[in-house]
């Protein structure tokens, strides 16, 4: 039976530099009911993203602003159990965008049935959601990544980078670098495949990438920001690539950051920087969920996850993210 409760996370405030639990509220309210073109479906995973902490401030973005004194929203995937729409049934598993909540009344239009047999359910959140999609685009079309090259890949720990570091190998790199926050992350990325890792805590992000490709590198993925882009800017060859996915150093800041003070390198080297969202490239997707299945089930591709159970802490998920407590994907487990 369905309850008749429902629990969610609304935003009660805009965080003022770093986010704190007081900007969260845990509201009650009743379990919604589906009407025609809808699911109701209870949440079984949410996920928790970077991104979420530009949509707390209320400014102009590619995606608009959470509001106040409402939930927030973001990848989710649950169990269908009740609706009037076509080519859905109680019982389907599906993925949707109406996380931080238990129970979701999303409309049918915006939600893709997965198979629970292919892989848990989890994964449709990272590895073979919209995360391995961001690896998958931002390295092989953003960056153009070619075989025999050398990539270095910065926050290589998390559920972004540490894929990129694997396809990068997987397709022919010739040397894959990643940084990450701790020495027990840098041990991570060595089990990965990645050829070499440090702990951007130990020197100078450009010392340590110095060391770690002496030759230089021709494709940086851009998790970060700030010092890493700078030594990237440095470490790369003509004519290289920065695919820039995020720059979560800068999210939390309360003044502008100063740009990488080498950005006129930019021009000598003819170096491409470029943004991307994964949403660009779902032309890719299917190619992608192919590729990315058949590496799982042959076992030449690894994934984490980091998972807190309970939608009233969903918050300190978040922050824990923000902080670089997970290894892989955080989710929240409801």
């Amino acid at each position: 039976m369905t309850a008749t409760v429902n629990r969610e996370i609304h935003l009660a405030s805009r965080p003022q530099g770093w986010p704190t639990a007081e900007n969260f509220r845990l509201v009650e309210t009743e379990v919604p009911k589906a009407g025609p073109g809808q699911l109701l479906v209870r949440n079984r995973y949410m996920s928790v993203d970077p991104y979420m902490r530009g949509r707390m401030n209320d400014v102009k973005s590619y995606v608009p602003p959470y509001a106040l004194d409402a939930p927030l929203d973001g990848g989710a995937v649950g169990e269908v159990v009740a609706g009037e729409a076509d080519g859905f049934a109680p019982g389907d598993t599906v993925l949707h965008g109406l996380g931080w909540r238990e129970y979701a009344l999303v409309d049918a239009r915006s939600a893709r049935k997965v198979d629970p047999d292919l892989a848990p359910v989890s994964a449709y959140l990272g590895v073979l959601g919209m995360v391995g999609l961001t690896a998958y685009a931002g390295l092989l079309e953003v960056a153009g990544m070619r075989p025999g090259e050398t990539v270095f890949v910065s926050a290589a720990a998390g559920a972004v980078g540490s894929l990129v570091g694997q396809i990068a190998k997987l397709r022919g790199a010739a040397r894959v670098v990643g940084s990450a926050g701790s020495p027990a992350k840098v041990e991570r990325l060595a089990a990965l495949g990645f050829d070499a890792a440090f702990d951007y805590h130990d020197r100078p992000v450009r010392e340590s990438l110095q060391a770690a490709a002496p030759e230089g590198i021709d494709v940086y993925f851009d998790n970060v920001g700030g010092d890493h882009l700078e030594a990237a800017i440095s470490a790369l060859r003509p004519h290289g690539r920065v695919a820039l996915c995020g720059m979560i150093a800068q999210y939390n800041d309360t003044v502008p950051p100063a740009a990488p003070r080498n950005l006129a390198q930019v021009i000598g080297k003819r170096l491409t920087l470029r943004g991307f969202l994964a949403g660009d490239h779902q032309g890719l997707r299917d190619q992608f969920i192919h590729e990315m299945a058949g590496w799982l089930r042959e076992g030449r591709v690894s994934y984490d996850e980091t998972v807190v159970d309970g939608v009233e802490n969903a918050p300190s998920a978040f922050l824990g993210l923000l902080r670089g407590e997970n290894l892989g994907k955080m989710l929240v487990r409801l």
